[in-house]
């Protein structure tokens, strides 16, 4: 009994050998680590409490060029020019280690699944909404990094850049891209549902595109977001230029307020907020950039943003004006590192938020700041 009980165990040891090799053959995957890690030093002014706002900070910030992360990126070849895709991206703060999502954040970013062929591509979970991926993509304000992370106040009108329950559908013809996506609210009390999509259009050292994606929030009123953009790479000069704009309705649920305070927070918007930073109903910005590729290993850019909020009542008009210059040196094509100065001047009912702890708005107007970094990526 035991060598016929052998005997069978072997046989489907080699039957199971045989048919994992033979799909083996008729698939193949790959699963790829990759990642970033950015460490730099920031020094910044008028960071102080409202009775001594001058005072400076010194940082050493996890993520200054870029947020620092790894992630996992899976493809296997389904045949037939199908590929099935996933992806899971953690972001966390190199200088203390600690995911950036906080303690009741999510731990991924990025956690989507999908499929990829002929007819484009469709992706399920959380992933980039398309305000983000097409201004990345069509009009970044630097070629070799879409944005400076500790300075883009262009960010903070995309929405918060990502959504939960999403669906996502991209297709390409010659340079014509197009990309629609909804996302299910699945009755939470933020809200959460979302309708958009965007047209680019890249050839020839020119890229431009049109996008548009709305969000609802529990109490069913609305936030509406659209961008135009565009970029043309011409030899060693890249120049892009851009506008943007958020309209809400009037919201007077507090977690409403809180979830729109959340896509408006000063810290994105270079420090832009204040007593008439939740009371606005209608934000716009214009960015114009310029960047030359001053040798091979570097590269020198320079973008100004200017802002505008207003509302019902005219303590909710102010305005923005932002600055921002970075020098990149690469070592190599993984690593690089970069030095850059930022400006920021605010007029209205508005005032900075200091990057301090505890601190908070603290009634700045102005605020310079620079860093120098050091980035590597695998």
């Amino acid at each position: 009994m035991k060598k016929v009980a052998a005997k069978k165990l072997f046989a489907l040891g080699a039957i199971a050998l045989v048919s994992g090799s033979a799909f083996a053959q008729a698939s193949t995957s790959s699963v790829q680590l990759y990642g970033i890690v950015d460490m730099a030093y920031r020094h910044t002014n008028n960071e102080g409490p409202a009775a001594n706002n001058s005072q400076t900070l010194n940082q050493l910030v996890g993520g200054g060029m870029s947020q620092s992360r790894w992630g996992i990126n899976v493809s296997e070849d389904l045949g037939g020019g199908t590929k099935a895709l996933v992806n899971m991206e953690n972001r966390f703060g190199a200088d203390t280690g600690t995911p950036n999502s906080g303690a009741t954040g999510p731990y991924f970013q990025q956690s989507w699944v999908g499929l990829q062929g002929g007819y484009g591509r469709l992706t399920m979970g959380r992933q980039y909404n398309i305000l983000f991926d097409l201004v990345t993509s069509t009009y970044a304000s630097y070629p070799y990094s879409p944005y400076m992370d500790v300075y883009k106040p262009e960010i903070g009108f995309a929405l918060g850049a990502r959504a939960d329950n999403m669906i996502k559908y991209m297709a390409e013809v010659g340079p014509v891209r197009g990309a629609l996506q909804y996302s299910f609210d699945e009755k939470s009390p933020t809200g959460g549902k979302t309708v958009g999509g965007y047209l680019r259009y890249a050839a020839n050292g020119l890229a431009a595109g049109l996008g548009y994606q709305n969000y609802e929030f529990a109490s069913g009123k609305k936030l509406e977001a659209w961008t135009l953009g565009g970029s043309y790479r011409m030899d060693k000069w890249y120049f892009n230029a851009g506008y943007g704009e958020n309209k809400v309705d009037q919201l007077t649920s507090p977690v409403d307020l809180a979830v729109l305070g959340a896509m408006w927070q000063g810290t994105i918007n270079g420090g832009f907020g204040g007593p008439a930073f939740l009371t606005a109903n209608k934000r716009t910005i214009y960015k114009l950039g310029v960047g030359y590729q001053l040798t091979p290993q570097m590269n020198l850019g320079a973008h100004y943003f200017h802002a505008k909020q207003s509302g019902a009542n005219a303590n909710a008009d102010a305005t923005a004006n932002f600055f921002t210059m970075a020098l990149d040196y690469a070592f190599s094509k993984r690593t690089d590192a970069y030095i850059e100065v930022d400006n920021t001047r605010l007029k209205g009912n508005v005032s900075l938020t200091s990057s301090a702890a505890g601190v908070g708005v603290n009634g700045a107007k102005s605020r310079t700041g620079f860093t120098v970094g050091l980035r590597h990526r695998f």
